[in-house]
């Protein structure tokens, strides 16, 4: 008899696509604005080392690269949205992310040494959090990021209590 893998149950909070739309956009405009300075001096400095056709058409780059920005942008939050998923069970975390390959990961909550619940200045702003439960495989830690804030409170509270119980049990 074979089982297959199912999808994980829950899907991270909405408030994520919003989230990672601003963070994709900030990287964006980074990037274009950089292209653009180097594309002004590629053209207007006439920089020697560089072939002519290149200072010619460096105005290119950063068009191009917005323009990929501005899709990118658009799409891939809410595509990212639609795939990442997390369940917490009796004896398992199990996340599935990925845009283009995907990732599926399982960790034995009997393996979890340290569980972390994080927030970075954006995720603040948009009452999300990351949860990160790190164990002594080589594989290092599965991560689950754009959960609600208080439910990866409640999740890591739970999880520190059910892996300390567990590692007692085992001594």
């Amino acid at each position: 008899m074979s089982s297959r893998l199912r999808p994980p149950q829950h899907r991270v909070s909405p408030r994520a696509v919003p989230m990672w739309t601003l963070q994709s956009a900030v990287g964006n405009v980074v990037i274009v604005a950089v292209l653009g300075v180097a594309a002004w001096g590629a053209m207007t400095v006439g920089w020697s080392w560089i072939p002519g056709w290149v200072g010619d058409n460096a105005w290119w780059a950063p068009v191009v690269f917005a323009v990929f920005g501005v899709v990118e942008t658009a799409v891939v939050p809410r595509f990212r949205y639609r795939v990442h998923r997390w369940e917490v069970t009796e004896d398992v975390i199990y996340t599935r992310k990925g845009w283009i390959g995907r990732e599926w990961q399982l960790v034995p909550i009997t393996r979890i040494q340290t569980v972390d619940h994080t927030q970075g200045w954006m995720e603040r702003m948009f009452r999300v959090a990351t949860l990160e439960v790190q164990t002594a495989s080589h594989a290092g830690s599965s991560t689950i990021e754009g959960l609600d804030v208080d439910r990866a409170r409640e999740i890591s509270e739970d999880l520190a209590v059910r892996a300390g119980d567990l590692q007692d049990d085992a001594t």
